[in-house]
């Protein structure tokens, strides 16, 4: 069987959630607020919400181990590279090399910096709460992290070869599993998506 670059090969509602909220950002810097709740509120796709549960759902058919491989022994907290997260500086990185879309599947992505900053002006439209059902489909679809491709509870280290930019979903769906435990190929062996988009980082610098 061969391996697979990601969980799940995402659906077109994905791509179009993003156009969505890529042009209410565009419609919010021309001062047209109605137009920009419009596009936020079809960016809450109910498509988009039941795929992204198809894959970091529980018991997932799609982020479930294909096999079980002899794992690395866990190495205790204290003797785990440091730190634990990646700097501000490789994700800077990331980012340059990854450009603003997942390793794995390839869509689009956004931090939550602008989520938290759009959500802050347009509640209504851009629901944020506890649960994920109350969360906008939209941005929980297209939420940007990071993965460490050899864990780092394993000894992964938290650097540029080793951690890569992902979407919720493949971070999520992975989980604790090794690459090979799900017949996933290493990110390495695919190159990023390259393309215009800018994660919505505009919204941060607008007038």
């Amino acid at each position: 069987m061969p391996l697979r670059r990601c969980l799940r090969e995402p659906i077109p509602e994905i791509e179009i959630a993003a156009r969505h909220l890529d042009r209410a950002v565009s419609a919010h810097s021309q001062g047209d607020y109605g137009a920009a709740r419009e596009l936020l509120r079809r960016a809450d796709d109910p498509v988009v919400r039941e795929w992204l549960e198809s894959v970091w759902g529980a018991g997932s058919f799609y982020s479930r181990p294909l096999r079980r491989l002899a794992e690395p022994p866990t190495i205790p907290k204290s003797e785990r590279a440091r730190p634990r997260d990646a700097t501000a500086a490789t994700k800077a990185l990331i980012y340059q090399r990854d450009g603003y879309y997942c390793r794995f599947c390839k869509i689009p992505v956004i931090r939550s910096k602008i989520r938290i900053a759009i959500h802050r002006l347009y509640p209504q439209e851009v629901p944020w709460g506890s649960a994920n059902a109350s969360q906008h489909a939209g941005f929980q679809c297209v939420w940007a992290q990071y993965d460490h491709a050899f864990a780092h509870s394993h000894g992964g280290m938290s650097d540029l070869a080793n951690v890569f930019l992902t979407c919720a979903a493949c971070n999520d769906g992975r989980g604790n599993f090794l690459l090979g435990e799900q017949d996933l190929t290493h990110p390495d062996l695919h190159p990023p998506r390259t393309g215009p988009w800018d994660g919505l980082e505009r919204f941060l610098n607008r007038p």
